[in-house]
């Protein structure tokens, strides 16, 4: 039987996430696991003593929403500010007749792009088939069509889309797109779905005011891009509620954890209803919602009601990289309302949270893998650090410590 191997962290700071940053900090781990972590004592050490030195340690960041398959553009589709339902347009024709084997390429670029630049765990919004699965990654099966033929198709590839993650011994979770592509009865079939697997779900809403005004009158511009694709929107919309993202967001919190994606139009009483609900997150995509010109997100709102808000980079259909942590130095910079404690937990342990995986992913904690971030800073206070942090990117600990001098 092999002899435990203990290994002692030193740097000047450690951000567990759930606790305040230790100023001159150790992590003691075994066998490429956590066992402690505070401040700096001779007696806590364990084994060789690695000094990092002016750095601070972080536990790998959470994308809590992407679409790898789009990792092949070079930059996002449309123009900066342009009305969302007509980016749909130019989406949907970006991605018609592409083969699996290119999208699985797409993917498996985009996969390294997002974990080589600080990424520990990727919710994708995948299109079924897929016939290969990657690590640290939660597969959601996409499920959209406002004809019943295409919503049947969507969800019996769903169903094979969880059988196939299962015998890869994959995470997967299922995903009704958006409240103007599924209609209520294809998203009650997502949520029965997530039910009976008892998966995530994630759906995009309240993605802006057009979405909300389809919804209430069955008129606007997503109408408009509907009617251009030949379909009739007449038939599915408007919904037949007073106050149907308030009630959309009740039946999503059926299934047993659900993601809200964007929710960039989210009113005071839908937020209000989002906070009845633990299992219940919204995934905040800042460089996306900048990109599109959206009205200020109400991420300060959603922060002071309860609601566990996390991070995603969405696509490079509308980002640049699939780097998150752009998307902390972004909300750094441009969000002084929001506590940078809290930036890194929506990066970090909110997005952990919210995918079921708070025990491996998002923090610093005894039994946690020592799978870490260091980012160089020389702060002696947490304002410096917050500074560093906006201008300074992590990168990965190498699973082996390097030798000692």
């Amino acid at each position: 039987m092999s002899q435990a191997t203990h290994q002692t962290y030193r740097a000047r700071w450690i951000l567990p996430i759930e606790s305040p940053p230790i100023s001159d900090g150790i992590m003691v781990t075994c066998d490429g696991v956590i066992q402690r972590i505070g401040p700096f004592r001779e007696a806590f050490v364990e084994g060789p003593l690695n000094e990092l030195g002016d750095v601070a340690v972080l536990p790998g960041l959470v994308n809590a929403h992407t679409h790898l398959e789009f990792s092949d553009l070079e930059k996002p589709i449309g123009e900066p500010g342009m009305e969302l339902a007509k980016w749909i347009r130019e989406v949907v024709a970006a991605r018609i007749s592409v083969s699996n084997e290119a999208r699985l390429t797409r993917m498996k670029t985009g996969h390294a792009e997002a974990s080589g630049s600080g990424t520990g765990l990727i919710a994708d919004i995948a299109t079924p088939p897929i016939h290969e699965f990657f690590a640290d990654t939660i597969s959601f099966a996409e499920v959209l069509g406002l004809s019943d033929e295409r919503g049947n198709e969507r969800v019996s590839q769903a169903e094979m889309h969880t059988a196939a993650s299962s015998h890869a011994n994959a995470l997967s979770g299922i995903s009704p797109h958006a409240p103007y592509s599924t209609p209520l009865l294809l998203i009650e079939r997502c949520v029965r779905h997530a039910q009976e697997h008892n998966q995530p779900l994630a759906m995009h809403v309240a993605e802006s005011p057009a979405e909300r005004e389809l919804l209430q009158s069955g008129r606007g511009p997503f109408a408009e891009s509907l009617q251009s694709m030949g379909l009739q929107p007449e038939q599915h919309f408007p919904w037949p509620s007073r106050d149907p993202i308030s009630d959309l967001i009740r039946l999503l919190a059926q299934a047993p954890r659900s993601l809200i994606v964007h929710g960039n139009d989210l009113r005071t009483n839908e937020i209000e209803t989002l906070a009845e609900f633990e299992h219940c997150s919204v995934v905040y995509c800042p460089r996306t919602h900048a990109f599109f010109g959206h009205a200020p997100h109400p991420v300060s709102e959603l922060i002071d009601a309860g609601v566990k808000v996390a991070l995603g980079t969405d696509s490079r259909a509308s980002n640049p990289d699939l780097n998150l942590w752009g998307e902390v130095q972004h909300l750094l910079r441009h969000r002084q309302d929001i506590a940078p404690e809290t930036v890194l937990r929506m990066a970090t342990a909110n997005g952990a949270d919210a995918l079921g995986l708070s025990s491996t992913h998002g923090r610093l904690a005894p039994s946690h893998p020592r799978r870490v971030l260091t980012l160089s800073t020389t702060a002696s206070t947490l304002d410096q650090l917050w500074l560093d942090f906006s201008s300074s990117s992590p990168e990965w600990l190498p699973e082996r410590p390097a030798p000692q001098s």
